[in-house]
């Protein structure tokens, strides 16, 4: 496959992957769909907004970039081959391995500490002694009195946040290797062009 048509997929993955990404650290912020708790009562974790930062906005910039990447030459109908182009999406995509990085770590981290929650009159991370083994025991999940449904709620979002920027880590390296390639040797549609 060409560097650009490979590009231009990669791209055209990422993208939506970004947007579920800001989409579920958005319902994070907002625990059974009220705002709330918002009150110093969400987790650190979702403060660190590693799917809005991270796997969102730092992914979306390489997915367009990889896009971009994938369209005509820099000068019109490919005259360099797309070099240009690809050498932005280069430094894009290490970006975008950056903010994959930061969005798995969060959400891996928020799934080992558990929710901030409120049992017994007290806030706190109360499942976070367990470092994760809550998560195989859904009958603790109801000790939580407020937010109501928070466990689920942010176990789902979470692992959906480790799922999107497991895959954004890997789409992006291959963009990182796929660029370095377009750089080095070019985009062989200009030589598919010039064939027929």
């Amino acid at each position: 496959m060409c560097t650009g048509k490979c590009a231009r997929c990669l791209g055209l993955s990422l993208i939506p992957l970004s947007l579920v990404c800001i989409v579920a650290n958005a319902l994070l912020l907002v625990p059974d769909g009220k705002t709330t708790w918002t009150d110093g009562n969400l987790s650190l974790q979702v403060w660190l907004m590693g799917g809005f930062i991270g796997g969102g906005l730092m992914v979306l910039c390489p997915g367009i970039a990889a896009v971009r990447a994938g369209g005509k030459g820099c000068c019109g109908a490919g005259c360099c081959g797309n070099r240009c182009r690809m050498l932005r999406s280069v430094f894009s995509s290490a970006f975008g391995v950056l903010g994959a990085i930061y969005c798995l770590s969060v959400a891996g981290a928020g799934l080992r500490i558990g929710p901030k929650c409120l049992i017994d009159n007290k806030w706190d991370y109360h499942f976070q002694e367990t470092e994760g083994a809550y998560l195989r025991n859904d009958t603790l999940w109801n000790l939580c009195e407020a937010p109501p449904h928070v466990v689920p709620w942010n176990v789902t979002l979470f692992s959906i946040l480790v799922v999107a920027s497991s895959l954004e880590l890997v789409l992006c390296g291959i963009q990182l290797v796929n660029a370095t390639f377009g750089v080095l040797c070019g985009d062989c549609r200009k030589k598919e062009g010039a064939a027929h």
